[in-house]
């Protein structure tokens, strides 16, 4: 008999996709499709409904509304995209049954929380990615470089912004016991990384969070002052309530300064401009489109055939959750 051997390097990894919304969708599940050595095998949402339309738009074997018959539906990983405050049970649950585990930021509800998920993911042997995407934008890759190679000099600010509007009613971001929070628990997470992974360490960090339109039980505006470790300073705000935004990354050295736009945002398709003033040299402009939630998925599937460390942790997560606490808790202080 004729033996097929099969391709070194061919073998996939089954995956199956927590948290059924708009994201997991038209982003998430899409992509997953796309990649060769992915295999999406199985859905969960807690509706029964949600499920099956979801596994038959998309031709998914397996559709469950029960999360631990869902486990057991025959996966390698989870992507879990559900409302905030499941994040932690759900990873928990699917770490003790020896999945690795791609999960949506913010990590949890509490700093707490995710110290736990970090803690029993490590004791089960499983990796814990955090859906970081901004990183893996191809400018942002070509600024970590040039950041790298010293060509602006030291580093002297970041500055960031992600705004967008979302109208208050049954959006879960305006549920403070399912979101967490407001636009900080939900917008910041992705600022905060792309400052860590650019500019290091933050040692210190004070802000304020407020309700500038929309007076819900959430924010809908935040701003902080970061300081690194390295000694630089940065910049960020967020917000709910901004139709219209620049959505600017800006970084200032002491030989020039680099700026991104649209590069933080979630406007399709991808497309981003970076701007490069250096000192006694005319100004160069690039832009580049890039789907940087595929090559994040992949980098992360990666990680996970090898069982080795991904690119973004569960304690790059935990690290932002951390932080996001220190600045509210200063908020509070500076009240009474």
């Amino acid at each position: 008999m004729l033996k097929i051997r099969k391709r070194k390097g061919s073998r996939k990894l089954r995956w199956g996709v927590a948290g059924l919304g708009a994201f997991s969708e038209h982003s998430v599940i899409p992509n997953l499709l796309l990649i060769r050595k992915i295999k999406l095998e199985s859905v969960f949402s807690h509706s029964p409904q949600r499920a099956k339309a979801i596994a038959s738009k998309y031709f998914i074997p397996g559709n469950y509304s029960d999360y631990k018959e869902f486990l057991n539906s025959n996966i390698d990983v989870v992507y879990i995209g559900s409302r905030n405050s499941d994040h932690y049970e759900q990873v928990i649950l699917a770490a003790k049954a020896g999945k690795h585990i791609l999960c949506d930021k913010p990590l949890s509800v509490t700093a707490e929380e995710a110290e736990e998920m970090v803690r029993v993911c490590r004791e089960n042997n499983v990796q814990l990615a955090v859906n970081f995407v901004y990183r893996f934008h191809p400018l942002t890759i070509k600024l970590k470089e040039i950041l790298d190679s010293g060509l602006i000099g030291t580093i002297i600010n970041i500055q960031g912004q992600f705004a967008t509007n979302f109208l208050p009613g049954d959006n879960f971001r305006y549920d403070k016991k399912t979101g967490g929070g407001g636009a900080l628990r939900d917008l910041a997470p992705h600022v905060l990384d792309l400052f860590r992974f650019l500019g290091g360490e933050i040692k210190e960090i004070a802000g304020c969070v407020d309700n500038l339109v929309y007076k819900t039980e959430v924010d809908d505006f935040a701003a902080g002052m970061v300081r690194f470790e390295k000694g630089h300073y940065g910049y960020f705000n967020v917000a709910f309530c901004v139709p219209r935004a620049f959505n600017r990354l800006e970084i200032t050295g002491s030989k020039g300064s680099i700026s991104i736009d649209n590069l933080i945002s979630g406007k399709f398709p991808y497309s981003a401009k970076m701007i490069i003033v250096l000192e006694g040299e005319i100004k160069k402009a690039f832009g580049k489109r890039g789907n940087k939630l595929n090559k994040l998925i992949k980098s992360v599937n990666s990680s996970f055939l090898k069982n080795q460390v991904p690119t973004v942790t569960g304690q790059d997560g935990l690290v932002v959750m951390k932080l996001m606490e220190e600045l509210e808790e200063k908020c509070l202080l500076n009240r009474k």
